[in-house]
């Protein structure tokens, strides 16, 4: 494995997302109850991107990714030489005060190594850099995803954005105030 390297994706590397492997086997998950995160055990088997479809397919995501940099966002890559191993991307201006956190993976056999907080931290300073007050996260609420945002600082949004939670009702709707 090279040395990761952090930059700025084009629109015409969008594509590079299908370099991801999002697969992971989850055995820890959350649900909110009565404003409180519950955690619980699960077998939740995240598989590949698929081909076509849903919202965990290719096409799906490349168009997600360039309506995030239509919005003005950004998104950023990890690579290991040409290859995407992470990718992070973050629209400014969810609300007047609020930038989301609109994707976030790091690619399986890449995962623990420090990339996902890289991203995140650079995603954060960009975010601090546009004015935006918060920060929101729409986690997956596989216990990877919500210890990680936990550990960065995000806190359980106690009124989660309508159209997000009604897009991603499963997902753990946290915000970090910056």
């Amino acid at each position: 494995m090279n040395p990761i390297t952090y930059r700025t994706l084009e629109a015409h590397e969008i594509p590079l997302i299908c370099d991801i492997d999002r697969t992971e086997q989850i055995r820890t998950g959350y649900r909110v109850e009565s404003g409180k995160l519950i955690r619980m055990d699960v077998v939740w088997d995240a598989p590949p991107w698929f081909e076509k479809g849903s919202e965990h397919s290719f096409p799906y995501m490349i168009h997600a990714l360039e309506e995030d940099l239509a919005c003005g966002g950004v998104i950023l890559g990890a690579f290991d030489a040409d290859r995407l191993a992470g990718i992070a991307s973050f629209r400014p201006h969810l609300t007047e005060t609020m930038a989301q956190l609109s994707l976030l993976h790091v690619s399986n056999g890449y995962r623990r190594q420090g990339i996902a907080a890289h991203l995140f931290d650079q995603v954060e300073t960009l975010v601090r850099q546009s004015g935006a007050q918060q920060l929101y996260v729409s986690a997956t609420p596989s216990g990877s995803a919500v210890g990680f945002y936990l550990s960065r600082g995000c806190i359980l949004n106690a009124t989660p954005h309508p159209q997000l939670l009604e897009l991603e009702p499963e997902d753990i709707h946290m915000i970090k105030m910056l």
